[in-house]
């Protein structure tokens, strides 16, 4: 557990590989001691897939979260809160490997769990809606896209306040949408809302900071 703490501290810090090491170490240990199919077992196999996705490693991200998935399904069944992370994530690397069907299947059907679960005012919802938002946008549909980021943002206000590193993620994604519909004074003001935030709680070398900061750069 240690090690897996250690390793999800580390990812919010930027440190991937320091990280993905002990992820690694998690996972070899959990392996060892429960065999390969405990749900303990997913845990680690899925939060490994997260810092190889951030590594730029999707091939491998992608078999991580298959395989937490698969995990998860057998332990709890296709409609649970945990399957629905897993089901996420497999999507995030689907929309990154150019599936933009399967991931909108993925999202929308971790949406349909999580809004069964928890109702549709929850964060964990924040983030299925903004996935979706994510892949409708690569689709095209910035008017689509748009809804579902607006959304998002205001469940997270609701949930968090204004300055909250899970807002400035829906700020610089409605950003973003708005700067490709052509309001770029609006977009200008969403970078600037989620840079702040981010350079806050992240620092100014997060990675997400650096993507936020190149998207206020566009606009010049």
């Amino acid at each position: 557990m240690f090690l897996n703490q250690t390793g999800v501290f580390l990812s919010g810090l930027g440190d991937f590989q320091e990280a993905k090491y002990m992820h690694e170490r998690a996972l070899d240990i959990d392996e060892a001691n429960y065999g390969p199919d405990h749900p303990q077992v997913a845990i680690h196999v899925n939060n490994l897939g997260l810092v190889l996705k951030y590594l730029g490693d999707t091939e491998g991200a992608k078999k991580m979260f298959e395989r937490a998935l698969a995990i998860g399904e057998s332990t709890y069944g296709p409609d649970h809160s945990t399957v629905a992370i897993y089901v996420n994530n497999l999507g995030s690397v689907l929309q990154d490997l150019g599936d933009l069907e399967g991931a909108k299947k993925m999202f929308e059907r971790a949406l349909a769990i999580d809004e069964a679960t928890y109702g549709p005012d929850h964060p964990d919802v924040a983030i299925d809606v903004s996935n979706l938002g994510s892949v409708l946008q690569d689709f095209g549909d910035m008017e689509g896209a748009k809804k579902m980021f607006e959304r998002a943002l205001a469940i997270d206000e609701a949930v968090y306040g204004l300055d909250h590193p899970d807002v400035a993620i829906d700020v610089n994604n409605l950003g973003g949408v708005l700067q490709a519909l052509g309001d770029m004074e609006t977009a200008k003001k969403m970078f600037e809302q989620a840079l702040r935030i981010f350079t806050k709680y992240l620092g100014e070398d997060h990675p997400d900071t650096v993507t936020v900061q190149n998207n206020l750069d566009s606009l010049s």
